[in-house]
């Protein structure tokens, strides 16, 4: 069977990976596994519509800094 090897990734996108690995029960490299293999299912247009209707849904929206009400609340 061919192999991957994905070098340079992101720190956080590999605490994420670990993280799902251990909710689902699976190693890193079996998530990757079958993150890959779900990503190459989705056909490139259906891709775009999902990227579109969130794009449209959040347009013109801004979005508070969380960091205030975090603090906020950490104090209480």
């Amino acid at each position: 069977m061919p192999q991957l090897s994905v070098r340079n990734l992101n720190e956080e996108t590999i605490k994420r990976l670990k993280a799902l690995a251990k909710q689902h029960g699976r190693s890193l490299q079996g998530q990757a596994k079958i993150v890959l293999e779900e990503a190459a299912m989705l056909p490139a247009n259906e891709i775009s519509a999902i990227v579109e209707k969130w794009q449209r849904q959040f347009a013109g929206k801004r979005f508070s800094d969380s960091t205030r009400i975090l603090r906020e609340d950490r104090q209480r």
